[in-house]
This record gives structure tokens, sequence and C-alpha cells, in this order.
């Protein structure tokens, strides 16, 4: 994966409490770096429900995260974002909530892509402004050798995050919930968060890197200001909230963190996603595993393992909000 040489400053965080001894003493670092390219995602793939992958499928070229994607129609000069005129709201819980520790609290959880982003290259490749710059709509994601997307593993994830928050009294907001033709846009996702003023945001994702590159590692927003965004008053809340759940996912799933960014530490800082730099509650990325990695893959795709994501996730969320 390349990445710009970058400044490093260490700070030390207490994690013993919260991950195995193997890992207690981490030095957690802010690492300003631009990521790679994500592999290619299947145009066919699993429901977000299905714990097995399908077979392999044909597949186009996709970007790591929100990185300019290759081989497809480049972006309309001058467009802009918005959600198509038939796209539903917001998926919220209806219904009432139970007493617990969340009570009151708002989570917004954005699951990465959208599994009909193929089928809408024009729409997607529209540019949008990510307040430094401009950048694709959104993008297709990866998938596993064997097809699994990383749009369905994300709503899964999602999905089964939604439960566990709503069970400890959260209003949970998804920022689709697989209803939409496609994306949402990368602009429209932060704004969700910003309208529903959440307590605390999350974006579900899963890496495509090169083989043997192994790990998770939770996105942090970097300082950012120019255009419409101004990242200053809440970095400080969502690096607090993205070492929460760094902490707690190794923890629960006894995942390593990434072994191929972040140094080690399981955390990276970005200045280039539209999603953290347009934001203005706390939020943060997580790639739970390497997709295009066979021994990650295998985890990725087994129903039980990515229950235990959205665990070790949900803690890290609470610790956060009930700390």
């Amino acid at each position: 994966m390349s990445r710009r040489g970058g400044f490093r400053t260490p700070v030390v965080i207490a994690v013993a409490a919260l991950v195995p001894a193997g890992v207690a003493g981490w030095l957690l670092w802010d690492a300003e770096a631009d990521g790679g390219q994500k592999a290619p995602v299947a145009a066919s793939a699993a429901s977000a429900g299905s714990s097995e992958p399908p077979g392999r499928s044909p597949a186009s070229r996709a970007p790591s995260r929100e990185a300019s994607p290759e081989g497809k129609q480049p972006s309309a000069p001058g467009s802009s974002s918005s959600a198509p005129p038939s796209a539903s709201p917001a998926a919220a819980d209806e219904g009432p909530l139970p007493d617990g520790p969340l009570k009151g609290k708002v989570v917004v959880i954005d699951p990465g892509h959208n599994i009909r982003n193929s089928e809408h290259t024009a729409e997607i490749n529209r540019s949008v402004d990510i307040g430094t710059g401009r950048k694709e709509c959104d993008t297709t994601g990866t998938s596993t050798d064997s097809g699994y997307a990383e749009a369905s593993f994300s709503l899964d994830v999602a999905h089964r995050l939604r439960t566990i928050l709503r069970s400890q009294g959260a209003r949970v907001v998804l920022t689709h919930d697989g209803e939409r033709p496609y994306g949402p846009c990368v602009d429209e996702r932060a704004a969700i968060g910003n309208r529903e003023h959440a307590d605390a945001a999350v974006s579900v994702h899963a890496d495509g890197s090169a083989v043997g590159n192994r790990g998770f590692h939770v996105i942090l927003p970097a300082s950012v200001k120019g255009g419409r965004a101004d990242t200053a008053p809440i970095a400080g809340p969502s690096k607090d909230l993205g070492v929460r759940i760094a902490g707690h996912f190794v923890r629960v799933t006894r995942s390593a963190a990434s072994n191929y960014i972040g140094g080690g530490t399981g955390l990276d800082t970005r200045g280039d996603l539209g999603g953290l730099n347009l934001s203005t509650v706390p939020k943060v990325f997580i790639e739970c595993g390497n997709m295009r990695d066979p021994q990650d893959a295998a985890l990725l795709t087994d129903g039980a393992w990515r229950e235990k994501a959205a665990q070790g996730i949900a803690d890290g969320i609470t610790d956060f909000l009930d700390g």
C-alpha cells in the first residue's frame, strides 16, 4: 500500500484493561497518511445476512475507502451530490427503546458502500465536495476472492451492531439499510450523522490490500479546515472513540492490529475522507480486516466472528458514551 511519509507523535494510551495481555502495552500513535487501493468487488455478491460467501463472479476495480477508482468513468466536472429522488430517508429505529446505559444516546452506523453501486457507476463516480477538495460520490468497495462483498459484510455487521446498541437503550440510525439504488454519497453519509446530532458515528468497512497484510485498523479524522470542513471540534472526541473501539475490538475478537497500517497501533489518521472531514459529530471508520488475505477472509466470512466484531465495536461505543 502506497503511503506518504508523515510526522508521527507518540501518545501513550493505557489500554491494559481493554486488551489481552499480549497487546496491553500498546503505544498508540497518530499517523497521517493516505491509503492504497482496495481490490475488486464482485458484481454479484452474497446478501448481508449470509454467513457463507458466494462463488467467484466478474469483478471491477475499486478503491481503498474513498480513493479514486481505476478503470471507471471519470467524474463529471463540477457535478455535486444529492440523494436520488427515490431514496428513502436514513433507516432509524422504530418502537419503544429499552432502558439501559445508552438511554437517550443517538448512534449513527454507516455501512460502507452499497451492494448495487456497481450497477450505477455514473452516479457513484459523480464528484462531490469533501471540504478540502472533491472526490467520487461513493465506490464499490472490495470483496474476498470467493466474491463476498465488502458492502454485504458492512451491512451485516451494522445490523448486528444496531441490535446490540438498541438493547442498551440507544437510538440507532443507519445511513442506509440496503434499500437505496446506490450510495449514499460520502458527503450525505456525514450529513446524516450531523442531522441526527449523533453522540457517536461509526463507518463499518473491510479493507482490500495485498495477501499477507492482516488485521484491523480504526481511522481517525485528521485536523482539517477548509471549505465546509472543520474537524477541530470533533478530532479529540473522535480519537477517544477510536481508541476505545480499537481496545475492545482486540479484546472481543482476539484480532491483531493491522500489520501494514498504523505501525501496529490499530490507528490511522486521515484527512482525505469526506465522511470524516464533513462530520460535526465524533466519528471514526473501522476496517475490520483485509478481505484479500485468506486468513482474514476466513474470519470476515464467518457469521460467528462478525457477531464478535459487532460486539467489540459496540463495547467501544458504549465505553465512549458511558465512560
